[in-house]
């Protein structure tokens, strides 16, 4: 059996009985397969010890420890009481530790912050090292995950900071949330059952061997720079319900268990290459405070398909360019194959515009198209209607435009303006401005010698990205550590990317057929 499917079915078995709490088996799963430790933060009474004691089904004949902190736990309930015997005879000091945290595969500790600094200064080497110190000698713990939790946060100047950052993976737990489920959670009288997990629980040597496997997994270059996005975007992450930007920092050792993650996350789904779909479960442990939750797992998400979006952006930038130039050429083609020459002494600038003279600052163009266009002034009919606004790439600039549509007007800055012409001038609300024309002896800019169509095949282009940005969507629907949840807003996103690569598509068809397609 593939290992992806055998997890699955583990997952599955340890979710059963247990009501919306999928998010945090199955990351409190992948924390121990990468020797890493969760944080579940939430209220009393929402099954966070629950989540620890499934954790034990997972691994054949688990040990296990649980202790619920109070700031008058000692360490001797921790870490097991100090023998009397070995004192008296060898004047050590070591501790009883069979039963207690040292001996145990998963522990649980409840309400971790209530824990005075003898036992936290403890937890640092036995969550980062998976070592004990006892007596003399020095113990490799058998741990293979630690479960934390709490209704609140670490206080603020308590010296927390660095048990704190040790929880790689950080999870609000709730109270059960759809209504069916929580009738279900209310009638449910079964009785926990371990056989079925047995069929798949996971022996001490294959733990073994897949930390050794897990190392093996190698990330490539498009993973780090995916985490470099992540990491430029948690300069400014939106604080839920205000609007303040918080920079949120992650420390090197943060990130660097992170891809210990990403690795164990690739490994269970088969894999012996990080890919995307590893990266979308990293939110849960870049967030330090709640409110930053729902932004930074957004900033995780754009990050993904940041590529794709630029690849996109720039095929679109790409197509406008392309189409602006066909549409010159075919209104010039047009002019000139109806004979049309009364223009043809009229200065061209930068390729797509004529200027018009003594309006305003004397920068002031509108585009070729759209002036050969316009018709002459008559009463019977109504002059056309435009837009005069700033050039966003030059701001000293103003662009006079014929409408196509009413969408223009939502341009910042935009003049609503009327247009008609005669065969010398352009007549802006009424008031003629006359057009620049060749002096004696200046030369013609020679425009179509110089601007020409790109020679790209944008459909394949499109269709590639298209495809590419599928596959990654598909591959998180797949991904079994993201959360229903986590699936739906990658949806929104995607049908936003969707909605770019149709405008892309209806470009192209213009291009390819003229505007009328």
């Amino acid at each position: 059996m593939e290992i992806k499917e055998r997890i699955s079915l583990l997952l599955e078995e340890m979710n059963r009985g247990v009501y919306e709490k999928e998010v945090e088996v199955g990351l409190s799963l992948l924390a121990a397969l990468a020797g890493e430790s969760i944080l579940l933060l939430g209220p009393p009474g929402v099954a966070k010890s629950m989540v620890a004691r499934r954790l034990k089904k997972a691994f054949v004949n688990a040990r296990a420890f649980e202790y619920l902190m109070s700031r008058f736990s000692t360490p001797d309930e921790i870490f097991g009481p100090v023998s009397i015997s070995r004192l008296k005879e060898s004047d050590t000091y070591e501790r009883v530790v069979d039963g207690y945290l040292p001996t145990a595969d998963v522990v649980f500790l409840d309400e971790i912050w209530k824990a005075g600094p003898a036992i936290q200064n403890t937890l640092l080497t036995v969550i980062n090292e998976k070592l004990f110190r006892n007596g003399n000698t020095e113990i490799k713990l058998p741990l293979k995950l630690l479960v934390a939790a709490s209704n609140e946060l670490p206080a603020q100047g308590e010296g927390l900071d660095a048990l704190w950052d040790r929880f790689l993976i950080r999870v609000i737990s709730t109270c059960v949330k759809r209504e069916e489920t929580f009738y279900q959670m209310l009638l449910d009288e079964e009785v926990e059952e371990d056989d079925e997990v047995g069929k798949w629980q996971i022996t001490d040597e294959e733990y073994r061997l897949w930390q050794e496997e897990i190392v093996r997994v190698t990330v490539p270059m498009t993973i780090l720079a995916c985490i470099t996005e992540i990491r430029q975007g948690l300069g400014k992450v939106e604080v839920q319900g205000s609007e303040v930007h918080r920079n949120v920092y992650v420390s090197d050792r943060r990130w660097k268990n992170i891809v210990r993650l990403l690795k164990a996350s690739a490994f269970v789904h088969g894999r012996t290459e990080v890919t995307l779909s590893d990266l979308l479960p990293v939110y849960h442990c870049l967030w330090s405070e709640p409110d930053e939750r729902t932004d930074i797992r957004q900033i995780v998400i754009r990050s993904l398909f940041a590529s794709y979006v630029k690849e996109i952006s720039s095929i679109s930038r790409a197509l406008k360019s392309d189409l602006k130039v066909s549409r010159v050429r075919e209104a010039l083609e047009k002019a000139r194959k109806q004979g049309d020459r009364r223009d043809d002494d009229l200065l061209i600038v930068d390729h797509f515009y004529y200027q018009v003279e003594n309006h305003g600052t004397g920068n002031t163009y509108i585009f070729i198209v759209d002036y050969r266009n316009l018709k002459e002034y008559n009463p019977k009919n109504a002059p056309a209607t435009g837009m005069m606004y700033a050039d966003p790439q030059n701001p000293k600039q103003t662009i006079i435009r014929v409408f196509s549509g009413t969408a223009k007007l939502g341009e910042q800055g935009a003049e609503r303006v009327t247009l008609y012409r005669d065969d010398r001038n352009l007549y802006i609300n009424g008031v003629r401005f006359p057009m620049r024309r060749l002096q004696r002896g200046e030369q013609q800019q020679l425009w179509l010698g110089n601007v020409t169509l790109t020679d790209r095949d944008y459909e394949q282009e499109l269709e590639t990205v298209n495809a590419a940005v599928e596959k990654l969507f598909r591959e998180l629907q797949g991904n079994m550590f993201i959360s229903e949840e986590d699936k739906t807003e990658v949806g929104k996103y995607v049908a936003l990317v969707r909605k770019e690569i149709a405008w892309a598509r209806v470009d192209v068809r213009k291009l390819r057929y003229g505007d009328e397609s």
